[in-house]
């Protein structure tokens, strides 16, 4: 059924083995690079982080990343990389906003990758992660173009098949957000159930909070 939890705990032990995770996120990371150009002073929140392949992609260019997540098994994969690299400027936090959960701290940079597309109603988490930036700080979120729901094999925990990127940019001004851009942000290649390689497009939106 869409929208049904999916248990991304089950998935954790083997998530990075697949290539093309790995090259979305390095993918991603570049884009946001280009785009928002964080520096050694931007403290980040990867939001929906998972294992941490967007945030350890991140790490070395700004001063700390916040990796949140609903599922204790990603983030326990992620903090088994975190100390074996020594990182002192990663740290994770368990928070689900659906159990009532609150996003904290401040943050010059808030970033999402394939996430959105699993959380019901963009416009609340929008709202909620508006009130963790700093008064200049940026969003960025990258996530599916609209894909006719062939991108996932089941519909658990699918809540939207990829995003219209006008509807996008209209749901971050209403958030609050200006300077509102898109680009294309990777390809993401994909078997389907078939065997087929079908190639899909992940966005990426950027805005900056409204002072």
């Amino acid at each position: 059924m869409a929208g049904e939890k999916r248990d991304f705990d089950a998935e954790a032990a083997t998530w990075d083995e697949n290539p093309f995770r790995v090259k979305l996120a390095h993918d991603v990371a570049r884009a946001i690079i280009g785009t928002v150009n964080p520096g050694p002073d931007t403290d980040v929140l990867d939001f929906g982080s998972g294992t941490g392949l967007l945030t350890l992609a991140l790490q070395p260019h700004v001063r700390s990343v916040t990796a949140v997540d609903t599922s204790q098994g990603m983030l326990d994969v992620l903090d088994a990389k975190v100390r074996a690299q020594k990182l002192p400027n990663v740290r994770t936090r368990l928070v689900d906003l659906e159990r009532g959960d609150a996003l904290e701290g401040k943050y010059d940079l808030v970033v999402s990758t394939m996430t959105f597309h699993h959380i019901r109603d963009v416009g609340v988490l929008l709202d909620r992660l508006s009130g963790v930036l700093t008064s200049v700080g940026w969003l960025a979120v990258a996530d599916l173009d609209s894909d006719e729901g062939k991108f996932h094999d089941t519909p658990e925990g699918v809540f939207h098949n990829g995003f219209d990127r006008s509807v996008m940019m209209k749901y971050f001004e209403h958030a609050g957000f200006e300077s509102v851009r898109n680009r294309t942000a990777a390809m993401m290649a994909k078997p389907s159930p078939s065997g087929e390689m079908r190639t899909f497009t992940i966005f990426l939106m950027t805005g900056k909070k409204r002072a």
